[in-house]
């Protein structure tokens, strides 16, 4: 990821925003923060902050990962929110295409991971020193050679929906870490965070954001 980051040059989509956050729809290609290096600076931290200049960073998504992303606008709301993070209580749904065509209707990958460090950024499966990682799935389509699946995360690792769904022996389509052959001949990668549930910072109360897949 270095001379071949072309980020979109698409205008910010705001879902949604208060006093204490502000909700986006991140496209697919725009890393989330800054890389290392003035031809990574562009990222959609830095275009919500042109918008929202107090935006605080609370969680993450992959460069060619789009969908749903909360940002803070207040230390307080930071605190907040992170601490759900940190404590699992945000409920995330991913829409993604893989694949060829899964047998059963849904299941849960259980797959401890860690960074492949000779190879990092990839994550693999390691049952010594690996973070534990749940990722619930379902079906909600089958055809054509792929599989449209729902994912829910339990656990926020690093490529975990990409590395469980590569150990399904069903790669997420346009992968460019994870798939190869035929499955990486696609525009994008297939995965979209749909779904953002979290309590507010003020008052608690809980708040559903969604950004509809664009595949």
């Amino acid at each position: 990821m270095s001379s071949d980051y072309n980020p979109p040059d698409t205008p910010l989509e705001v879902i949604h925003d208060d006093h204490e956050i502000v909700v986006v729809n991140k496209p697919h290609g725009l890393l989330s923060v800054p890389g290392k290096g003035p031809h990574l600076a562009d990222c959609l931290e830095a275009r919500v902050r042109a918008a929202f200049p107090t935006a605080l960073t609370v969680h993450r998504l992959d460069r060619d990962t789009s969908g749903v992303m909360v940002w803070a606008l207040t230390p307080h709301a930071q605190r907040h929110i992170g601490l759900q993070f940190e404590k699992r209580r945000p409920k995330k749904t991913y829409i993604a295409r893989v694949w060829g065509e899964i047998s059963d209707d849904e299941g849960t990958v259980d797959q401890p991971l860690i960074v492949d460090w000779p190879n990092r950024p990839l994550q693999k499966i390691c049952y010594e020193t690996g973070k534990p990682a749940v990722t619930d799935w379902k079906v909600l389509k089958r055809g054509n050679g792929e599989t449209r699946l729902r994912l829910n995360p339990q656990t926020g690792r690093s490529h975990q929906l990409r590395v469980h769904c590569l150990h399904l022996g069903h790669p997420i389509l346009g992968d460019p870490f994870y798939a190869s052959g035929e499955a990486l001949n696609y525009e994008r990668m297939m995965l979209h965070s749909e779904v953002l549930k979290l309590h507010h910072p003020d008052g608690g109360r809980m708040l559903t954001f969604k950004a509809k897949a664009p595949f």
